[in-house]
């Protein structure tokens, strides 16, 4: 009897201990699986942090490009602000310029037929007439440079 009861026992041992082999290597297998999936993990996780970083490195070098452009772009923009001010400076100076010579060349034209050119104080040495007089460019004040007022650059 105890020949059978210790084969039947010596059986169970054999397939307990099959059985702790089976679940020790699925264990192992299991463990290993996990390493594996975790260093994916992290081998995911380095490459997305690798392309943001890259990412933002081009973004950052973008932004630095666009930057000098501005700046660029902000002194071009000041310098034709500058220049259309002059500009507009000068143009007031010629068009007050230009109001007074019609007024004098108005009033010559009116006074012409009531006083004598000698009357007037517009003779010329060499007894010419009033042609230069009416002509405004061929006065000498127009050679002049032109100055702007500050009055100018208020608008």
């Amino acid at each position: 009897m105890a020949s059978p009861i210790s084969g039947t026992s010596s059986g169970s041992n054999s397939d307990h201990h099959n059985n702790n082999l089976q679940s020790e290597m699925r264990k192992r297998k299991r463990m290993l699986s996990n390493r594996e999936s975790a260093r994916r993990s992290r081998m995911r996780k380095q490459k997305l942090l690798d392309d943001l970083t890259a990412q933002a490195n081009h973004l950052r070098a973008e932004n630095n490009h666009m930057l000098t452009n501005i700046h660029v772009v902000t002194h071009l923009y000041l310098n034709m602000e500058s220049e259309n001010s002059i500009l507009r400076a000068q143009m007031a100076e010629l068009n007050h310029r230009l109001h007074a010579l019609n007024e004098i060349t108005s009033c010559l034209s009116s006074s012409q037929g009531l006083l004598p050119a000698a009357a007037a104080g517009f003779v010329e040495d060499d007894g010419g007439d009033f042609d230069d007089l009416l002509n405004p460019w061929s006065l000498i004040h127009v050679n002049h440079p032109i100055m702007a007022s500050a009055d100018a650059f208020l608008y």
